[in-house]
């Protein structure tokens, strides 16, 4: 049978068989029919064909192809029942699709893997409630459109750099609840549209110093409830537009280590940013404190004096060029008397917040100061003004007192 106009046509073959089964449709009516002679099932449809009613009239077709053949004493195996739906149908049995959104939905179905035949076309895929341990380059090959990608409750303990290679277009990555412990620094490189990322409640207690060179868009990125004790600040600073940024949940050592976020913070949060508390658990005077509140005086330490310059530059050179070294969470303990400060060349960025409200102080204080010189100066000139003016009058009554007892011995000589 030839389709005709506005019409196609998908043919498999029933595996160790050798017979076929035909699945025709077109756009016009909605009519279906089973082919008596030929074993073909025909239906029209509009193109976002319900698959489900698909894969029963297939079934039919192929209840009809197994009497015939079992009646010439040919044996089939139900398996190839189940591979041959599967295959035409592009959905798992497991699985609900929903061509109208181009999404698949997989939760809660203990699944140990992600299902293999999946449709090409999917743009959302939810395997959330799983136990899916492990993930490999080859899980997402057959669906490279994907946008939106959900893994949360799950059993993932690992995620290898090339896992998300074939995810061009992904957008949202939901990993939230599974056991990962670290996020390699390539993991994220092939995502250049992805736009959030929750990596909440894992057991992640380090990340590298970037996600990837194409990560730029992030604008939501979770780092709920893991074991992070600290994070560099120019991961946050190759993350340019980031809106939202979670940290609620870890164990954050307030010391010199996180001074660089506590100044990153305020900064993102005076420019709009949106974030949670970053509460301290170590040192122990700290313990239970918003980073953001503990005033800048205790971090006195942290900041290289002159002399030290060189040193701390020959120190931070030295320590990207070398391996890549973590500190162990032992080495800042709460009974330690001694913060242990690692001095960084970086100069300390200007806290713009602070920086506004020192210009307004020191531009009364200014003014108030100008204002007091003009009217000193306006008083002193006035001053010497009458004062010039009183010596000026006592000299002219001076002189003529003067003048006048000289004249009166010289008249009484003449009488």
């Amino acid at each position: 049978m030839t389709p005709g106009l506005n019409e196609i046509q998908v043919t498999k073959r029933i595996p160790k068989t050798g017979g076929r089964c035909t699945y025709t449709g077109t756009l016009i009516t909605r009519r279906s029919e089973l082919s008596e002679e030929t074993s073909v099932v025909q239906t029209n449809f509009f193109i976002d064909v319900d698959y489900k009613a698909f894969a029963t009239i297939l079934a039919e077709c192929m209840k009809k192809y197994i009497s015939k053949i079992m009646h010439k004493g040919s044996l089939f195996f139900v398996s190839s029942i189940i591979i041959l739906v599967e295959v035409v149908t592009s959905c798992p049995l497991k699985c609900l699709c929903h061509p109208n959104s181009r999404t698949v939905d997989c939760r809660n179905q203990g699944l140990a893997k992600v299902p293999s035949h999946l449709p090409a076309e999917t743009q959302t895929l939810l395997l959330s409630n799983n136990d899916i341990r492990k993930l490999s380059r080859r899980t997402f090959r057959s669906t490279q459109t994907l946008k939106i990608l959900d893994l949360s409750n799950n059993s993932i303990s690992g995620l290898p750099p090339e896992t998300f290679i074939e995810l061009k277009h992904l957008q949202i990555l939901n990993l939230t609840n599974n056991f990962i412990e670290y996020v390699d620094n390539k993991m994220f490189s092939s995502l250049p549209r992805l736009r959030a990322l929750d990596l909440s409640s894992n057991n992640i207690s380090r990340l590298p110093r970037t996600l990837g060179n194409k990560t730029e868009n992030i604008t939501l990125l979770s780092l709920k409830y893991n074991h992070l004790q600290e994070i560099d600040r120019l991961l946050l600073e190759s993350l340019p537009n980031l809106k939202m940024i979670l940290f609620k949940g870890n164990f954050w050592q307030c010391n010199c280590q996180v001074f660089g976020l506590k100044l990153w913070m305020e900064t993102f949060l005076y420019n709009g940013g949106i974030s949670d508390e970053i509460i301290c658990s170590i040192p122990e005077n700290r313990k239970g404190k918003d980073l953001l509140k503990i005033p800048y005086e205790l971090y006195g330490t942290c900041f290289p004096t002159a002399s030290q310059d060189h040193q701390v530059y020959w120190h931070h050179s030295s320590r990207h060029k070398g391996s890549a070294k973590h500190t162990h969470p032992s080495e800042y303990g709460g009974n330690s008397t001694h913060i242990n400060c690692e001095r960084k060349s970086k100069p300390r960025p200007v806290n713009l917040r602070h920086s506004v409200v020192t210009v307004a102080i020191t531009g009364v204080v200014c003014g108030i100061i100008c204002l007091m010189m003009l009217a000193a100066a306006v008083y002193g000139c006035a001053y010497a003004v009458i004062t010039a003016k009183y010596h000026q009058e006592n000299s002219y009554l001076g002189k003529e007192k003067g003048s006048h007892e000289e004249k009166e011995p010289f008249e009484n000589s003449l009488a």
